[in-house]
């Protein structure tokens, strides 16, 4: 089972000094997706950075802004990805502080979708400077974040390590409340669990996601995700080979705990497995791997 860390003092737009060189402003946007809000991370003091400034929310904008100090000013507007309760508020904050934005532009596999899986996208999300890849690090007078990539929740996720703490911000690869969703074409399972191991091996003391508390035994906690995913991958390979060959028949079975309203969704969760299991050879279909086709046992 995964450990999860539910517990969170929340009063919308306080700062909360959370760590030496982090403080934190929750944007009023709870939801089955965000939990209980966007987190928003101020990072160091004098020049900070900011990390997902969130939903286009006026009074969260005027919050953020509050949470300075005087004299300081927002030097990077960093952004993990482009759903629409992490990136929307980047350019409003730009406007205000003259802040470049930092993130990754959205990828070619990102559309729009008719199961509501997330929060929404932002579409309109582009990003001044480029992190796509990882490896570029960023400065400030007392901070250093090395941007980090871990695609798998979308294709142009970025999650942020902070040298000066062995901290690492986590966006929503990896949330203390819940699992992440991971819905095709732009979400990718193979990459995502690809990128749960680049984040265990970084040896972090601590992660901070932008929804809910911050997890401090890291890799303990990454080992139940990993496990967990491989759990259901088991479960949906077992499904196959009882001769259940189309998603919609397995869900009902493999989410039978699940209210039925949300099955639609989990059928896209399946499908991420699926491709991930057809890629690696352990079942087959006919032609591409999509939410309609039939699966089968490799030979």
């Amino acid at each position: 089972m995964i450990p999860y860390v539910r517990e969170i003092d929340v009063e919308y737009g306080r700062c909360d000094q959370v760590s030496p060189l982090i403080r934190r402003v929750i944007a009023k946007n709870p939801g089955p997706f965000t939990y209980t809000g966007t987190g928003t991370y101020i990072v160091g003091h004098g020049e900070v950075a900011v990390i997902d400034p969130g939903p286009d929310q006026p009074e969260h904008l005027e919050a953020i802004l509050a949470a300075l100090q005087p004299g300081e000013r927002v030097s990077h507007i960093l952004v993990t990805h482009h759903h629409s309760d992490h990136s929307p508020l980047a350019g409003p904050l730009k406007a205000r502080t003259g802040a470049a934005i930092y993130g990754c532009a959205i990828g070619m596999r990102a559309e729009e979708s008719t199961i509501r899986t997330e929060a929404g996208a932002d579409f309109g999300f582009a990003p001044d400077e480029s992190l796509c890849g990882g490896g570029q690090v960023l400065k400030g007078p007392d901070w250093t974040l090395e941007a980090v990539a871990t695609p798998g929740h979308t294709s142009n996720h970025i999650c942020f390590a902070l040298k000066e703490e062995n901290a690492f911000f986590s966006g929503d690869h990896i949330m203390g409340w819940s699992t992440t969703v991971i819905t095709p074409p732009d979400g990718d399972m193979t990459d995502y669990m690809e990128s749960l191991e680049k984040v265990k091996a970084g040896g972090y003391d601590v992660l901070w996601p932008t929804h809910g508390p911050p997890v401090r035994d890291v890799t303990a906690f990454i080992d139940a995700h990993i496990a967990h995913r491989r759990a259901r991958e088991a479960q949906v390979l077992k499904a196959v080979a009882d001769g259940y060959a189309r998603i919609v028949e397995m869900v009902p079975v493999l989410y039978a705990d699940v209210d039925p309203r949300l099955h639609p969704a989990a059928a896209r969760s399946v499908l991420g497995h699926m491709i991930d299991l057809t890629r690696r050879g352990l079942v087959v279909t006919d032609g591409e791997p999509g939410i309609d086709s039939a699966y089968r046992p490799a030979a």
